[in-house]
């Protein structure tokens, strides 16, 4: 069961946007996942005034697309290892400091693996490193899912099958990190576009940890959609991804996720004359990797069936 209610009509427009923009039938969409909430006004710090319970029973309606299909999230992962880092300091089993917030913000703005590496040592006590025997691997690796272990905890249905234990690579895992994937690659990382998009609505809305934690959140993940700034960093997280297709005036938070075999946002989108709504779309394979366009295109054609 999802966060948000079923639209029938949003689903049809999600279903004819996928169809149109890549121009396949639905069988061959077995690689794309795509998760759409549509809001009445702007989440943004309407937690505030609620308590939890009450916060997760405001009506939603939102639309899906193999929304519970699991997937290999590359970097949008890092936007779970941050909330992790806010949960962990709310509970005071970290330590707020300069060295924790600059990872934290080159994780989620920059999309930086080595601080995601830092960040997630940190959250469960872990340090890559040579192969281990079996008992102290066991151990080491028990503590490898703590994070796991919480967002379990939250009772999400989402969260049903999903993973995030694993440290971001540029090359690849060795040593105790590579023991720990398997052999085969099976303990990779795994999430939805529905967990992620029910987190990242948490986030935008204030209602994660606190609406400090949220705001600052937010603030690691907001984009600038101006041509100039895009141009100064070529990887923006915007050119390329769900962002670039939003006009002029829009306002973005984001956490892309692009690797050789996959090109994932989650975005939320505050769109002049329009509804705000939350778009996480999955792409797996080579295709969908080096497609520049397919995001940007579903961006543009989804807010313009709601104007």
């Amino acid at each position: 069961m999802a966060f948000y209610s079923q639209d029938p009509q949003l689903e049809e427009q999600l279903s004819t946007a996928l169809a149109e923009i890549t121009q396949l039938a639905p069988e061959e969409l077995s690689n794309i996942s795509a998760t759409w909430v549509v809001y009445n006004n702007s989440p943004i710090d309407i937690a505030s005034s609620l308590n939890n319970e009450d916060f997760w029973q405001l009506p939603i309606k939102g639309a899906s697309y193999q929304g519970q299909q699991l997937r290999y999230p590359a970097s949008v992962v890092k936007l779970f290892y941050g909330a992790a880092i806010e949960s962990w300091l709310g509970r005071d089993l970290l330590l707020e400091g300069p060295e924790l917030r600059r990872a934290f913000r080159a994780m989620l703005q920059d999309s930086s693996n080595d601080a995601t590496s830092f960040v997630v040592d940190l959250l469960t006590g872990t340090n890559s490193g040579a192969e281990l025997p079996e008992d102290p691997l066991n151990s080491w690796a028990r503590q490898r899912l703590l994070v796991n272990q919480w967002f379990a905890k939250l009772g999400w249905a989402e969260w049903e099958g999903c993973n995030a234990c694993q440290k971001t690579w540029t090359d690849g895992p060795y040593g105790r990190e590579q023991q720990f994937y398997g052999p085969n690659k099976e303990n990779r990382n795994r999430l939805n576009t529905d967990i992620t998009s029910r987190l990242l609505h948490a986030v935008i809305a204030g209602a994660w940890q606190s609406p400090l934690a949220g705001a600052r959140l937010r603030g690691a993940i907001a984009r600038s959609l101006d041509i100039a700034d895009r141009k100064a960093d070529l990887e923006n997280q915007v050119d390329g991804f769900l962002g670039a297709g939003l006009p002029e005036g829009s306002f973005l938070w984001s956490k892309a996720g692009w690797m050789s075999t996959a090109r994932h946002d989650a975005a939320y989108c505050e769109v002049p004359d329009c509804p705000p709504f939350l778009l996480v779309v999955f792409s797996e394979g080579s295709q969908w990797a080096a497609d520049e366009q397919f995001l940007p295109d579903l961006a543009a054609k989804l807010w313009k069936v709601l104007r």
